[in-house]
């Protein structure tokens, strides 16, 4: 099963393995607090495509679905991908933690669906 939690969320019992998958660290939470068990930053989409989609917040729902097949582009030629799918396979749980705001409209969500249907 995979999940995607903010990482500005407190650590659950049932979160199982946690892994960050921004490429940058979320401002203000210690590691510590993260409590992550792998920072996998090369899955995130890449620093371009991150600036192209947060460049102007009032806009992000509309440039979701470009958002959404540039980075399933970016997800078919990255490396990164197998071992998220390697723990995928190895944990029953594996939560995928983001810091953006929006909860459903993340890169998070993207790599969710993109990973249940390689499955």
């Amino acid at each position: 099963m995979i999940r995607v939690k903010r990482i500005y969320e407190a650590p659950a019992a049932d979160d199982g393995y946690r892994v960050l998958v921004d490429r940058l660290w979320p401002r203000g939470v210690s590691t510590a607090r993260a409590d992550i068990d792998l920072w996998l930053k090369e899955v995130a989409p890449s620093t371009e495509l991150r600036r192209w989609f947060h460049q102007d917040a009032a806009a992000e729902e509309e440039l979701f679905d470009a958002f959404r097949a540039r980075y399933e582009d970016e997800l078919a030629t990255n490396p990164a991908v197998g071992t998220l799918r390697e723990l995928v396979r190895a944990h029953p749980v594996v939560t995928l933690l983001v810091g953006a705001r929006d909860p459903e409209l993340n890169h998070g969500k993207v790599l969710e669906e993109y990973l249940e249907h390689l499955s």
